[in-house]
């Protein structure tokens, strides 16, 4: 499997990539997310112009898993990591998540975060096997806090979610964990 760079082009592919990979939610009680809205192409693009949308590719350098991020409070935040039902299981993921930590560690980042859902085996338990913390409440930095809020509005919080964080090895971390007291 290669990772590269995505293509303007592809980005219509990611949706379908994303819309098929929610279609998981069904079976674990969640219909809304698996028919809800996938990231809007304007959305996608802008992750694309800042470099920092990529893809998996298949031997035909079809598109069959895709990452993108976004710079938040000093570290790489994933906003979405999607496998197509058809390639998953093969640690696509991971590739895509592991390119991202390089990326973060060439570029002198030092840590990876994300948010997701607590219950379901492929969210939290699977980043917790790839080396990403649970963060506290008290450990959220503020570009987190407004992540989760945005999530909030959009009903995310209907079920439990969790803030992750993943340092990256190589890169002091301690300048971008803040803690908040209450």
């Amino acid at each position: 499997m290669r990772i590269r760079a995505a293509h303007v082009d592809e980005l219509p592919l990611l949706q379908d990539i994303e819309q098929a990979a929610d279609a998981s939610f069904r079976d674990v009680g969640m219909p809304e997310i698996a028919t809800g809205d996938v990231l809007p192409l304007n959305e996608l693009n802008r992750y694309h112009q800042a470099g920092l949308a990529w893809v998996a590719v298949d031997r035909a350098d079809a598109p069959v898993a895709y990452l993108v991020a976004i710079h938040v409070d000093g570290n790489l935040h994933i906003e979405q990591v999607s496998v197509h039902p058809g390639s998953a299981r093969r640690g696509i993921g991971r590739l895509l998540i592991d390119h991202l930590a390089e990326h973060a560690r060439t570029t002198g980042i030092p840590a990876l975060t994300l948010t997701t859902f607590t219950e379901t085996p492929w969210n939290a338990p699977y980043y917790a096997r790839l080396g990403f913390q649970h963060l506290t409440e008290n450990e959220l930095t503020p570009g987190l806090r407004d992540i989760r809020q945005r999530e909030a509005a959009r009903g995310l919080d209907r079920w439990p979610r969790t803030s992750m964080r993943r340092a990256v090895p190589g890169v002091d971390s301690r300048s971008t964990l803040l803690t908040v007291t209450a």
